[in-house]
């Protein structure tokens, strides 16, 4: 597993930052606040593009990825990041795999271009009256635009860029499905490896709300968290006094192995994937219906792990921190483990890092195995007073197990809904 976030580029590093309570939400530093309905965000901060970002590289593998960072914007780089930093936490060099049975399947938001990367273009097509002239634009605007603008916003890119970089031959897939892609990139790999199409795919996704479309994008369709307090506060899923989400950036990769061809190359394996889940609800009057759908999720997770609720260890929730969307996670989560002889044990890592859009997902999933790995979960960061709202058993110390298997949650405004059942390793 590899990722890029708001609390370091490093597994152990994150996993450090969640044990310890360390926020990775501050000020806004990459844009100017000036204009924009936020004053805080989630922002990866330890990643600045540099080849060094991309973890343990061979040789011709940093001289391609270096010419290639022209033609990724932001998203896409962190997104290569991850599958990289990924692909070496697995040991899987060129040479070690076959490029003919290893595949990528990866997730990603909307991917807007900067306004500034059509500045110059505008600028051209501004008559004297100071009005834009649309009829200029082909001749006049469109030239000063750059040639590959283009490929470095287009959300198939991150698949394509990390299939050229490490010649992965096999299926290769996009989704873009916002919050929900990640765990839904991370199931088509699994069935992918399950039809006999791959031996082995690179599961990953990458997304930012960090943004200055973007954060208008989600002002205008969600709530965002008020600019009051400590920034490092503003973030609190299923607590009473929550104003709303924080805007975040970030990326996470998982390898996924047929279980034969892992054990034949000696690989360390973290865990084992048996389930998953999808749904979106949506009635006639277009109202987005968040908790059916994260109901059906669940159940469907289960249905195909073939296990009951009382079997699961614990849920990574989407704990978006938003007065709406919490209450419809709580519910469904009640409505399908709410008969369980001790409530399952409810934690929401955004609270430590915001909404990272696309990326939540699967950095959610990677701080979900590594509680696996440890026996032990994190609390929910800024959870002080129970919302009678949300009845989730909300882990709030370092002593709650995380038993030996987990649900990962996810869902978008518009009610698509995505969960992965994970156990710990056979």
């Amino acid at each position: 597993m590899g990722l890029i976030s708001p609390l370091g580029n490093c597994v152990d590093t994150f996993w450090e930052a969640l044990r310890t309570g360390r926020s990775g939400v501050a000020p806004l530093a990459s844009l100017s606040p000036e204009g924009l309905p936020i004053c805080c965000a989630g922002e990866a901060r330890d990643f600045t593009g540099v080849i060094d970002d991309f973890g343990r590289l061979q040789p011709d593998q940093k001289r391609t990825i270096r010419k290639g960072l022209k033609v990724m914007c932001r998203e896409i780089q962190m997104g290569v990041a991850a599958a990289q930093r990924a692909l070496a936490d697995a040991g899987l060099q060129p040479g070690v795999f076959d490029p003919e049975r290893t595949g990528v399947v990866y997730g990603s938001d909307y991917i807007m271009t900067m306004p500034d990367e059509f500045m110059e273009g505008v600028r051209s097509c501004i008559g004297e009256d100071r009005q834009f002239h649309f009829e200029r634009w082909a001749e006049e605007g469109l030239p000063k635009v750059t040639p590959l603008w283009l490929l470095k916003y287009l959300p198939n890119m991150p698949a394509s860029h990390i299939a050229i970089y490490n010649d992965l031959r096999g299926p290769n897939n996009s989704i873009t499905l916002r919050e929900a892609s990640a765990n839904l990139a991370v199931s088509e790999a699994y069935c992918t490896i399950l039809r006999g199409g791959a031996d082995t795919v690179i599961a990953g996704a990458t997304g930012s709300r960090v943004h200055p479309l973007q954060i208008v994008h989600v002002a205008l369709q969600e709530q965002v968290a008020e600019c009051r307090g400590e920034p490092a506060r503003c973030c609190r899923p299923f607590d009473l006094q929550r104003s709303g989400m924080v805007v975040g950036e970030g990326a996470g990769a998982i390898v996924l192995e047929e279980l034969q061809t892992a054990r034949a190359r000696g690989a360390r394996i973290l865990a084992e994937m048996v389930g998953y889940g999808s749904s979106s609800v949506i009635e006639r009057s277009s109202l987005a219906r968040r908790g059916p759908a994260l109901r059906n999720a669940l159940q469907q997770a289960l249905v195909s792990a073939g296990i009951s609720p009382e079997q699961v260890g614990h849920i990574q929730a989407h704990g978006l921190s938003t007065r709406q969307c919490d209450i419809e996670e709580a519910w469904a989560i009640q409505e399908v483990f709410g008969q369980r002889p001790r409530p399952v044990p409810v934690t929401a890592a955004k609270s430590y890092f915001g909404n990272l859009g696309a990326g939540s997902g699967l950095v959610e999933l990677i701080a979900g195995l590594r509680a696996l790995q440890e026996g032990r979960l994190f609390p929910v960061l800024n959870y002080d007073t129970p919302d009678p709202e949300c009845p989730v058993a909300a882990v709030r110390d370092l002593d709650t197990p995380a038993g030996s298997s987990l649900v990962n949650l996810s869902v978008t405004p518009q009610a698509q809904a995505s969960a992965v059942l994970l156990r710990c390793a056979p």
